[in-house]
């Protein structure tokens, strides 16, 4: 019986165990006077919670028990003691049992998984059902006990509340660890390889070749890891270009669609424009290279601009400006929105015009929640890896032309770490170094631009 099998009874057993016990403090009657405690509600899912607890957990723990028992078994069965030593070959054995016995693999090529197959079948029935067994069991001693518990008086509102609140909790510390975990992943990995590479050479260095030889007497064995041309391509292309791009138009369709724009316009315009935020980026990355890039290329030809590429900043910047517009929109249009309507009243009974009533009135009250929202954007442009891939590509190029081709921290993160590595190699371990960096740099980012956005928010809501 599979572990899906065995989850979905459980819960039914604890769906019947809700219906139960609600349906029993559904008739609890008043006592000297006294209502009941809690609701039916509460006591339907305090006895669900304990007839589903220890059933899930004896779940997860039986399905990572009982592969290895069904395996040994296998592995103990006459078939299984032709199996050679423990190396390379055995596990290729085993795993392709695997795949026989799932159905992943339609014909073996050693005889010996053929042979194993059958007991391997037997004994994963055997401790699918025994699983399935102990599961049903746990949950039905689970919900019996919690019903006995049931009465008038019983406080099953307090400790389902409880429960809940123990469950955010843990929610909480998953993820707080797990930021934990990647910072301290990032920082060790970063001190290994300032072992082996000084951080002023790293973090001033303008030449970037990462790509160590094997051996020291091989020409260029030390490599390069100058990161400035790769901090410069990402604030080229990120932070200068995409918002040359995305801020204008961003800030006048929100202006347009808050202050121009018919409701019937408006109710079809806006989604539209946000639905770009939902466009995946590979998709972005081919519109990129195989439409703008030529473009730019050609036109850089026509004009006679020497040394245009065909894959350049410019290309990339352009099309990840328009990634980003929604991101630079919403907020300018949520900011816009939200400033009280007694200042644009007040501005056009002094005479001003709708534009400048705009200019001079609404935009500088929102300029807190636009400039929150650009710094949000920014902060998503410099982390963006396909578009940069595919159509800026990967020369790190210390440049200002918009022409020529660049690359960015997370693109050389990608390449470095892409096929089999050396995990103790500067080439690799210089993709976390890079990765603490851009970190860094959006986490700044983001704690800016929502200190300015709370800031905005304190004012006017």
């Amino acid at each position: 019986m599979s572990t899906l099998a065995i989850l979905f009874l459980v819960l039914g057993l604890g769906l019947v165990a809700w219906f139960t016990a609600r349906a029993k403090a559904a008739g609890f009657q008043p006592v000297n006077g006294i209502r009941p405690h809690s609701r039916p509600n509460h006591h339907g899912w305090y006895v669900a919670l304990w007839a589903l607890a220890p059933a899930l957990i004896f779940i997860a723990t039986w399905s990572n028990i009982a592969p290895g028992l069904t395996m040994r078994a296998a592995i103990e069965s006459p078939a299984g003691a032709e199996l050679p030593p423990p190396g390379m070959e055995r596990a290729a054995i085993l795993s392709e049992l695997r795949g026989l016995a799932v159905g992943r693999v339609q014909g073996g090529f050693y005889p010996q998984a053929q042979e194993m197959l059958p007991t391997y079948k037997a004994a994963q029935t055997r401790y699918g059902l025994a699983g399935a067994a102990l599961a049903v069991i746990l949950a039905l001693a689970g919900g019996a006990y919690a019903f006995t518990r049931l009465r008038p008086d019983f406080r099953a509102r307090t400790r389902v509340e409880r429960v809940v609140m123990i469950g955010l909790l843990v929610a909480s510390l998953i993820a707080i660890l797990t930021t934990i975990g990647i910072i301290a992943s990032l920082l060790f990995e970063t001190m290994r390889f300032f072992a082996k590479v000084s951080p002023v050479e790293f973090l001033f260095g303008t030449t970037w070749s990462p790509q160590t030889a094997m051996r020291a007497d091989q020409v260029g064995s030390s490599g390069a890891f100058g990161a400035i041309p790769l901090f410069w391509g990402t604030i080229f292309i990120g932070a200068i270009i995409a918002m040359i791009v995305a801020i204008p138009l961003g800030l006048m369709s929100a202006i347009y669609l808050t202050q121009y724009a018919a409701p019937k316009v408006r109710a079809w315009m806006k989604p539209i424009l946000e639905v770009l935020a939902g466009v995946p980026t590979v998709v972005y990355g081919y519109f990129a290279a195989l439409t703008v890039a030529p473009a730019i290329r050609d036109f850089a030809a026509f004009v006679g601009i020497p040394g245009a590429s065909s894959e350049s900043a410019l290309a990339a910047g352009l099309v990840m400006g328009i990634m980003i517009i929604p991101f630079v929109s919403s907020m300018a249009d949520d900011s816009i929105a939200a400033v009280p309507q007694a200042m644009r009243d007040g501005s056009l009974a002094m005479g001003a015009t709708t534009s400048e009533t705009i200019r001079k009135v609404l935009v500088p009250a929102a300029l807190p929640g636009v400039v929150g929202g650009v710094l949000l954007a920014v902060s998503r442009a410099i982390g963006e890896t396909m578009i940069v891939v595919m159509a800026a590509g990967l020369a790190a190029n210390l440049t200002a032309n918009p022409f020529a081709s660049v690359t960015t921290v997370t693109t050389q993160i990608v390449q470095l770490l892409t096929g089999d590595q050396e995990f103790d190699s500067p080439k690799t371990l210089a993709a976390f170094a890079l990765g603490l960096v851009l970190f860094i740099v959006t986490l700044l980012l983001n704690i800016v631009a929502l200190r300015v956005v709370k800031k905005y928010r304190e004012a006017y809501e």
